[in-house]
């Protein structure tokens, strides 16, 4: 129903969960329904919302985490604090980790008329709100003006690579920032360790390889040590080649105070109070002993906001792969992080890993989140990311990266995308001046939203790693049955283990569509060598300066992420046969007829939809809930 007069709506996310695919759908449907949406995105406070409904008609807070009552504690001081606020307030997203009949009491307790605990379509989001909204008065009153593109205050650092002198002037205030950074001051003692440890970068090469065609690695991390050493050594048996931490999300936001309080939490109740391990306070010699005991080769995954610290402990403590990037690991999971910022600490990281290699001949293999915000990503902006985190790590010293793509669900277009991302990543070094950088090629099953039902959820995985092993990629990234219901165990990993390596031995069965790959690979390496370009140009031939502006033009935009310094113009779905295609190109710079590729990609889905759709943000929601809800035939989609 559109309203006569348009109304004002403050939509946004609480707390510090990243998820904003929900978000940006009803943003572009309530803004389709013809009202004014000043759009906070994600990461906000309870105070952030209540600045912006001065003369709004409604408020939605959005809240992924489960924790909206402890948001809400502050509810009733501020709605006495702004008394002019009469507003219509809704509540939506996981709200609560226990019982929703409980937050949604609370919450109307507090003054919320809407109240939606678990998930809700936007159509009906859209009919309450109309509904609402005929009590209201006939005019908006305070019409949001739009947000000023956010100034980076800050520059690029140079491209240079840092000097040793540079990085040891740095590298006391990293260690010193906790306590147990002291134990990784000694580079020569750490050098040392790592030579006797088994090799992440090593294990790739294919004369090293135990189990062809590629390594498998599962992901784990609990709070205390003796788990997580039970979890490796039971994760090991049932065949992980490589294994890797699992950090938790108190440590990527730097809290070691509140991740050690729940170290001890998780010791006073016997279970784990973290999802994830705790590296920085658990410290050098715990993860030491670690690797003495199971003997494979480990790497850090995480997302840190700072990763300096993490990477001397990791490093120090015989960790051999080192996960992250200065755009990876700040666009799709931060709402307001300078690039100047995390580049210049991504700098350190690098510098700190080629400085072992140069220094002690000990090779740190570096890998990029290619995932991005894991939903409808086109193969071109993770390839591109990729190849940019490559680069800044070469320039820093590093002698072996990990380029990471998450499978899409199109077996031709993401096996032509694994060997174009071998391709052109080796390509671009080369061209770089960095030809004998080793280049590893990571394939993460299905990494979006995973289907309800366990036969589903095991038939995708299978068929996931067949697909991995038609890419030639070096390694599979292994989900679970469980990642739609829980947090995977011990024992679910086993299982995706698995279910893996069933799914490699049934990749000799399957015949490719050769004709297919080629075509896809074709438009790949046109769009890749488009957009990156583009950033060398917007930087004058600095690529730390491409990438600032690069973003702040437009010219690099990923899908759905939740960073004010992303312009989220990039609209992306699904072309008839599942493949993923540019549904707005926003600003990248592409030439008319890649444009015209996907304009008509996109046409013919729109005109064999059923049922129809009315609007673009219609058919992306379709496109998401497509696997959680069962509502495709069989994996890949083009199977």
């Amino acid at each position: 129903m559109r309203l006569p007069t348009p109304r004002s709506i403050v939509l946004g996310g609480i707390g510090a969960d990243a998820h904003s695919v929900g978000l940006t759908l009803l943003k572009h449907a309530i803004s389709e329904a013809g009202h004014v949406v000043d759009f906070l995105g994600t990461q906000n406070n309870l105070d952030d919302f209540f600045r912006h409904a001065a003369g709004a008609d409604v408020v939605m807070i959005s809240c992924m985490d489960g924790h909206l009552c402890h948001y809400l504690k502050a509810f009733p001081d501020l709605m006495l604090r702004y008394p002019d606020i009469d507003a219509i307030w809704y509540a939506g997203g996981n709200l609560d980790v226990g019982s929703s009949e409980r937050i949604r009491g609370e919450a109307r307790r507090l003054g919320f008329r809407r109240v939606f605990p678990t998930y809700v379509d936007i159509p009906t989001v859209l009919s309450v709100l109309a509904e609402d909204l005929l009590t209201r008065g006939p005019a908006i009153r305070g019409r949001p003006t739009a947000s000023p593109w956010p100034t980076q205050t800050d520059t690029a650092p140079p491209d240079q690579r840092l000097t040793v002198a540079e990085l040891q002037r740095q590298r006391p205030a990293v260690l010193e920032s906790w306590p147990t950074g002291a134990r990784a001051r000694d580079l020569a003692d750490n050098a040392a360790f790592l030579h006797r440890q088994p090799s992440f970068a090593h294990a790739h090469s294919p004369r090293r390889r135990a189990k062809p065609p590629f390594l498998v690695q599962p992901r784990s991390g609990v709070a205390l040590a003796a788990e997580q050493r039970t979890a490796f050594m039971a994760l090991r048996r049932a065949g992980a080649d490589v294994l890797s931490y699992q950090i938790d999300s108190l440590t990527r936001n730097n809290d070691y105070q509140k991740a050690g309080d729940a170290i001890a939490e998780s010791r006073e109740r016997g279970a784990s109070r973290l999802n994830g391990f705790p590296m920085v306070n658990h410290g050098v010699d715990v993860l030491r002993q670690m690797i003495s005991e199971v003997r494979t080769p480990l790497q850090t995954r995480h997302s840190t906001r700072d990763p300096r610290l993490l990477a001397e402990i990791s490093s120090a403590g015989g960790v051999t792969g080192y996960e992250g990037g200065a755009i990876t690991y700040n666009i799709p999971y931060f709402k307001d992080y300078s690039l100047a910022q995390s580049l210049r600490r991504w700098q350190y990281v690098d510098r700190l890993v080629g400085l072992y290699r140069e220094n002690f001949g000990v090779v740190i293999d570096r890998e990029f989140f290619g995932t991005l915000t894991a939903v409808l990503i086109p193969p071109s902006l993770a390839i591109v990311v990729n190849v940019i985190e490559a680069m800044l790590a070469a320039n820093q010293g590093v002698g072996s990266v990990s380029l990471g793509y998450a499978e899409q669900g199109n077996r031709s277009q993401d096996i032509a995308a694994i060997r174009v991302l071998r391709e052109l990543g080796q390509k671009y070094l080369a061209g770089l001046g960095y030809p004998g950088v080793q280049v590893n090629i990571v394939f993460h099953q299905h990494m979006a939203a995973f289907p309800q039902e366990r036969a589903r959820a095991k038939q995708l995985i299978v068929a996931s790693a067949a697909t991995g092993r038609l890419s030639g990629a070096s390694r599979l990234i292994v989900k679970t049955p469980v990642e739609a219901t829980t947090i995977p165990s011990v024992s679910d990993n086993q299982e995706g283990l698995r279910l893996s390596r069933l799914g490699a031995s049934e990749a000799n069965s399957i015949e490719v569509d050769e004709r297919a790959v080629r075509e896809e690979a074709t438009i790949l390496r046109a769009e890749v060598d488009q957009i990156l370009e583009s950033v060398l140009v917007a930087g004058g031939g600095s690529l730390t300066d491409g990438v600032m502006k690069a973003f702040a033009l437009g010219y690099l935009d990923v899908p759905f992420s939740p960073s004010v310094y992303n312009r989220g113009e990039v609209l992306t779905a699904r072309d008839v046969r599942g493949a993923v295609r540019y549904l707005n190109t926003g600003r990248l710079r592409f030439s008319s007829d890649v444009i015209e590729f996907h304009r008509s990609r996109m046409s013919e889905r729109r005109r064999t939809e059923e049922p129809p759709v009315r609007s673009d943000w219609q058919l992306v929601e379709r496109d998401v809930l497509r696997i959680p809800s069962g509502h495709y035939q069989k994996w890949p989609l083009d199977g």
